[in-house]
Order: structure tokens, then sequence, then C-alpha cells
């Protein structure tokens, strides 16, 4: 699943997320949702999220 759609992704999944200083090379984080910061139902370049490890970026796949 991608990480597009806010209703997707719920505190407590695990993903994978592209952090910022990460965009240029696409390189992957993976981690726990404990936060979602993207307001509206899509985007783009994917939810923002924080993570349980405290780093924040967009989800590119769910698990």
């Amino acid at each position: 699943m991608n990480g597009n759609n806010r209703s997707n992704i719920k505190p407590g999944a695990k993903v994978s997320i592209v952090l910022k200083q990460d965009q240029r090379s696409g390189k992957l984080t993976n981690g726990i949702v404990k936060d979602i910061l993207t307001n509206s139902q899509t985007h783009p370049h994917g939810i923002k999220v924080r993570l349980t490890t405290g780093e924040v970026g967009r989800v590119k796949e769910i698990y």
C-alpha cells in the first residue's frame, strides 16, 4: 500500500518513510507511526508522520 491516503495510515502501523534530508537519494527509514501530521485526506508526496523514534517524514510504504 502506498502512503498517499490518510485513511490507510493509523498510529501503530509499520511504515517506510523518506526523511527530509533523504528526499534526493530516496533512502527509506522504517518505523512505527506515533502521530499523523498531515491534515488533508491525500497528499501527492505521501502523508507526513512522526515515528515513535521522533523522526518525521512522508510515508512511502505501509506494511
